[in-house]
């Protein structure tokens, strides 16, 4: 529970399970539910019925919201009791497990694989049917004829087929972009940081990297219509930069308790490559277990960098960057987080016409962590405390460039000398 200041409060665990409370959900995670829940014919949790039902109730909610002249302060009070109000109408089924792996036991699969699978990453049906045979053959005690018949019934749960463009416009449109603190910066991105994929934000040390990982962390607890995702985040830190005194003054610019807000992120110090992979995995069950909205790993190539240096290692480095990397895709395509990675940079001294440029500068992680990030953001330094953001990569978003100012309060509008 996130309290504001002022005495009203949003219930950042209202989306922890999906099955639990659609009505509790943004259309956009309503809509995921159902897709999956439609995948599961008479193995429902929740009949269609319900489901219906609470995306009329949250309908008749965000209209009668946007009709409303109430300050925001009565708003929200007026928005938790409607919540409170559709929850005891719909009397909807509680799932006590989001972690549907263990139906498997139903299937003859015996728990000490389902425990085999947990500790080798796996959770859910869909992390299941997005991983490869080989992979899940290379589990210890999993044999091939499991490994099939496990791949077998994952699919039956997951939708992996064809769908219209339609159909996939729709659900992007759904989708949640979390805010940054700066309306620059918001606008450059298209809204927001996109959830369900991969950001990179990259640059030299003094260009907000760090505290834009700070603002997201207080910033994707927020409700959807204030920009947030409303949900926790977890928080890979590999430099030993978090501050939670940066989180405390990030929070006061909201009017947020900042002691619930530091409660709702999960931090973990990443002390080598191997570590980060552990820590990885282990956040698959914590995500199981609750509802999280943004991953952050600052920074995501430091360890990588350090341990492998020399070019005899150079394909090793690789390999494993690229492991991690589709680790955190997983996390994004399953839960529909956010991912933040942050990145360091390293000037180009190959001799070449690149050494001629004005910022000539690039990326850790080559190639490998060009192609796994959808969002690829350039900070660099700007004028007095300025930087400038610059989108080099997205799917759907020109290349422009940003101004943003860094202050006491987290990312903001740069500042007018």
């Amino acid at each position: 529970m996130v309290p504001w200041t002022d005495g009203n409060s949003f219930d950042s665990e209202s989306g922890i399970k999906p099955e639990k409370s659609l009505a509790r959900e943004p259309p956009f995670l309503a809509a995921r539910v159902i897709d999956r829940e439609k995948t599961r014919g008479a193995n429902l949790s929740i009949s269609s019925d319900k489901i219906n039902d609470a995306q009329g109730i949250y309908s008749k909610m965000s209209a009668q919201a946007s009709r409303s002249k109430k300050s925001d302060q009565d708003q929200r009070a007026a928005d938790q009791a409607l919540l409170n109000a559709a929850i005891a109408d719909n009397d909807m089924e509680q799932d006590e497990n989001f972690t549907v792996i263990d139906k498997l036991e139903s299937t003859g699969i015996s728990s000490g694989d389902i425990s085999k699978l947990k500790e080798a990453g796996y959770y859910t049906y869909e992390s299941l049917a997005f991983t490869t045979r080989r992979e899940l053959r290379n589990v210890k005690g999993i044999s091939d004829q499991k490994a099939e018949k496990i791949m077998k019934e994952a699919m039956k749960y997951v939708q992996m087929g064809f769908t219209t463009g339609a159909e996939v416009h729709v659900k992007r449109s759904q989708l949640v972009q979390i805010r940054t603190g700066s309306a620059a910066l918001d606008r450059l991105l298209g809204g927001g940081i996109e959830t369900g994929s991969i950001t990179e934000v990259y640059g030299e040390y003094r260009t907000g990297k760090t505290q834009l990982c700070h603002s997201l962390a207080v910033l994707c607890q927020l409700p959807i219509d204030m920009g947030g995702g409303e949900g926790k985040c977890m928080y890979i830190d590999t430099n030993a930069t978090f501050r939670p005194e940066r989180i405390i003054a990030i929070a006061q610019r909201y009017n947020m308790d900042s002691a619930h807000v530091l409660e709702n992120i999960a931090v973990a110090r990443a002390y080598n490559s191997e570590h980060l992979m552990a820590l990885i995995i282990r956040a698959g069950a914590m995500m199981s277990e609750s509802r999280y909205a943004v991953v952050i790993v600052d920074c995501a190539t430091a360890h990588f960098r350090n341990e492998y240096t020399g070019r005899g290692d150079l394909a090793e480095r690789q390999m494993k960057l690229s492991a991690f990397l589709k680790c955190l895709a997983k996390l994004a395509d399953e839960y529909g987080v956010a991912v933040i990675i942050t990145n360091q940079v390293v000037a180009q001294v190959d001799g070449g016409a690149s050494m001629f440029q004005a910022d000539a500068k690039k990326p850790i992680g080559g190639h490998i962590i060009a192609h796994m990030s959808t969002t690829r953001l350039y900070l660099r330094k700007g004028k007095g405390e300025n930087r400038v953001a610059k989108m080099v990569q997205s799917p759907n978003l020109p290349e422009a460039e940003a101004t943003y100012s860094i202050t006491n309060h987290g990312i903001e509008d740069a500042r007018e000398d």
